[in-house]
């Protein structure tokens, strides 16, 4: 029986990545910032997000980061970290993605709200992934986050009936979403 190697990681080098507006106080990624020390990736404007800016500040903190690091996104930030891996020339420095409720920014409702972002980047991820989608998202319906995932190559985990996987799901820390983010420590 082969036995599992666990990747050490730097909490600073989970790197938290907000969607659209950042994530709020009561939010699992702040929770998690909070309790876990990791590493937001501090957008120059959460209000009006450029695409190519974004882009640009998350291969600066990858770059940085003192060994391999381990992405955490939440909506808007998963149409980045896609958009984000079909251009870096840092994909090696990340072991793993943890994908939550993609915002489905081709819808002509977001496109109008978020410029800029379409069409979202659907090439294979260059390393793992779980994506979990919720089945009455108000941003991007479940099918399209399967969709998203076969395209990402990610693992895609059903998340019930939760709205947006966000503050406003009662989530709290959400237990779940980080016993999942340990599943991409294994080697």
């Amino acid at each position: 029986m082969a036995a599992i190697e666990l990747i050490v990681m730097k909490p600073s080098n989970v790197l938290l990545l907000p969607g659209w507006q950042n994530s709020g106080p009561g939010h699992w990624q702040s929770l998690w910032e909070a309790r876990h020390g990791y590493q937001r990736v501090e957008q120059h404007d959460w209000m009006r997000p450029l695409r190519g800016d974004w882009s640009a500040r998350l291969e600066e903190t990858v770059a940085d980061a003192d060994g391999p690091v381990l992405l955490v996104a939440h909506s808007l930030g998963c149409i980045l970290t896609a958009w984000w891996a079909a251009h870096t020339r840092h994909a090696a420095k990340v072991c793993g993605a943890l994908l939550v409720a993609p915002g489905d920014v081709e819808r002509p409702d977001l496109a109008a709200q978020i410029h800029g972002w379409a069409p979202i980047a659907r090439q294979p991820l260059p390393f793992p992934a779980v994506l979990v989608g919720s089945r009455d998202d108000p941003y991007c319906s479940l099918e399209r986050a399967e969709g998203l995932a076969q395209a990402w190559g990610a693992r895609f985990i059903d998340g019930g009936e939760r709205g947006h996987l966000n503050a406003e799901s009662g989530l709290a820390d959400w237990p779940e979403g980080h016993a999942l983010l340990h599943t991409l420590l294994k080697d």
